[in-house]
């Protein structure tokens, strides 16, 4: 346990941006596995509707200093990387 004053406050101060954290990585979190989870099921309008949810909310992240901004870049690119080829296939199929 922090025994100082300034101490105290920093990790009252950590805890309070740990909780914005969270919440902050847990929606990108869930926008790319709802993404994820339309391509897996074929809706692609659904998919990319997720998809730029999802960028939305990883650059709101990287801009924010939740995650680092690569981190933010290579999620994007994996995730635009699956959605095009689904659409590449649906495509060549339809």
């Amino acid at each position: 346990m922090a025994n100082t004053r300034s101490a105290l406050k920093r990790t009252r101060s950590s805890e309070r941006k740990r909780l914005r954290n969270r919440i902050i990585r847990g929606r990108a979190r869930t926008y790319v596995k709802h993404t994820r989870r339309a391509l897996a099921a074929g809706d692609l309008e659904a998919a990319q509707e997720y998809a730029r949810i999802a960028i939305q909310a990883l650059d709101k992240a990287a801009e924010k200093g939740v995650i680092h901004r690569n981190n933010a870049a290579r999620r994007k690119s994996r995730l635009m990387k699956a959605l095009n080829q689904a659409l590449r296939q649906a495509q060549q199929a339809g």
